[in-house]
């Protein structure tokens, strides 16, 4: 049996493009980046309060990546999702939906490069 989650793979075209968005947008840091056996180029990154990592992976051999409509998203806990969304907005990235109330607080949806969601969440305090 399985003990934890160690990472998320999400394979896009535009590496640079795509690791640029989740530090300079969402703050998450950049924890290895290196080449596979096979020649994917993989950086994993970790938001600052997270031990699972995200891993980014450009592998062009394997074809043009297509993101289907709600297929599959991260979800991130923000403190405060309006300063987060005018954050977002000025890097070119503004709400994609939301926000909306939840019994739990308030989330809202931002489209990461190449059309993958991002979810963020603030809980109420």
């Amino acid at each position: 049996m399985v003990s934890k989650l160690l990472h998320t793979r999400y394979r896009v075209t535009d590496l640079e493009k795509t690791i640029s968005f989740y530090k300079d947008v969402l703050g998450l840091e950049e924890v290895k980046r290196h080449k596979s056996p096979r020649g994917s180029e993989l950086v994993f990154l970790k938001a600052p309060e997270s031990e699972e990592l995200i891993e980014i992976c450009s592998y062009p051999a394997s074809g043009p990546v297509v993101v289907g409509p709600d297929l599959t998203h991260l979800a991130f806990e923000v403190k405060d999702l309006e300063t987060f969304a005018k954050h977002a907005a000025s890097k070119g990235y503004p709400l994609s939906d939301g926000p909306t109330k939840s019994s739990s607080g308030v989330f809202a949806f931002i489209d990461a490069p190449e059309g993958y969601e991002i979810e963020l969440i603030q809980y109420q305090s």
